[in-house]
């Protein structure tokens, strides 16, 4: 397995500086040698263009740590089903991949490189293939929007409900949602902000960024009525409940939601476990749920929330950035952390805590990228 893993790192340095071109390459022969699976993608596919094969070559890479991934993998296969992947359709892709690195590669690549790539993409499609045929559910859920509310200038928070039967997720979990209306084909993943509940209900915080197609519709467009699809859920940014430690949550922006949802099924349960949460933001306007969650610290004893913002002098709480602040308190080398929020946010308080000790393998984090 070492040696697989060094000629897939080795092999991919030889394209990485021409992922576009790769990318581009890649589509066009998948496209050209079936053309039916042009369907299967986006209109627009500025941003799907990366997205897949980057999706591609990341799982490709983890081979080297097959029992860490194996559900993940197997959880990758179930998610895909929304898009109406059939097992052939593996070939196709990886026909496609290989062509694509021989020809930007050129003669750099070697038999050897081609037949790591080969063996690494078959086990992984094999697990994803697994994943997809031993799901009982379907391949996505339709959602009727139910409440919709604009929270501050590109933040929306909305419930919906599916129409089926339930979506069985843990909270911290996220799942890819799709608004066939304005954006059809275009998948993004959102976390829920809720803990399961009998009215089956399902609670986003979703920002609007700039080139965000999906985004943009959930914050702009989507009304009460509208109907959603949401695929498979997925994640691991859950509570042990055989855990006794105490918990600190690290929230920037919307990444606020899969903490809420965690917070919200401690409040089911909970009475022995201290809760720490640090909620960031740019200025008191992107803290767009501080109220509610101020109330449930009110109710909760067992909750206590500090709120920062990096830029905005006037805001009477803590000042600067979230991952900083963390550092403020503490100590917190006994704790289980939960982190979520945008890239740079979640790398600078994987920082913090390394510095200040705090064991990776009590921490747990998602990150969210544009959509």
């Amino acid at each position: 397995m070492g040696n697989l893993s060094r000629l897939l790192k080795e092999s991919w340095t030889l394209v990485e500086e021409q992922q576009d071109k790769v990318a581009g390459y890649f589509y066009a022969r998948m496209f050209l040698s079936n053309p039916h699976l042009r369907d299967l993608f986006p209109v627009q596919m500025d941003v799907q263009r990366a997205r897949l094969l980057g999706a591609i070559v990341t799982a490709v890479q983890t081979v080297g740590d097959p029992e860490r991934f194996d559900e993940y993998l197997r959880a990758l296969g179930r998610d895909h089903r929304k898009f109406h992947v059939a097992p052939e359709h593996y070939d196709v892709v990886r026909d496609a991949l290989l062509e694509a690195f021989r020809t930007f590669a050129g003669e750099q690549w070697s038999i050897e490189y081609d037949q790591a790539w080969i063996d690494a993409y078959d086990m992984i499609a094999r697990k994803m293939i697994a994943g997809a045929e031993e799901d009982p559910n379907p391949p996505f859920w339709h959602a009727q929007v139910l409440t919709h509310e604009r929270r501050s200038r590109d933040i929306a928070v909305f419930t919906c409900r599916p129409l089926q039967h339930p979506l069985d997720f843990r909270a911290g979990q996220y799942v890819s949602v799709e608004v066939p209306r304005y954006q059809p084909r275009l998948w993004r993943t959102y976390s829920m902000a809720n803990a399961p509940n009998e009215e089956n209900v399902l609670e986003f915080h979703v920002r609007a960024l700039g080139a965000g197609w999906v985004s943009s519709a959930l914050v702009r467009r989507v009304q009460p009525g509208d109907l959603l699809r949401l695929a498979a859920p997925m994640g691991s940014l859950t509570l042990d409940r055989q855990s006794t430690r105490d918990i600190v949550c690290v929230a920037g922006g919307t990444g606020f939601a899969p903490i809420k949802a965690i917070i919200d099924e401690l409040t089911r349960y909970n009475r022995t476990r201290w809760v720490h949460v640090f909620y960031g933001a740019k200025d008191r306007d992107d803290l767009y749920d501080l109220d509610e969650l101020t109330k449930l610290a009110a109710r909760y004893p067992w909750l206590t929330v500090v709120p920062a913002c990096s830029d905005d002098p006037g805001f009477s709480g803590e000042q600067g950035n979230i991952s900083d602040v963390v550092a403020r308190y503490g100590p917190w080398n006994e704790h289980d952390f939960f982190v979520s929020g945008s890239t740079p946010m979640v790398k600078a308080t994987l920082r913090t805590l390394a510095e200040l000790q705090v064991p990776s393998i009590r921490i747990k984090y998602d990150t969210f990228g544009d959509g």
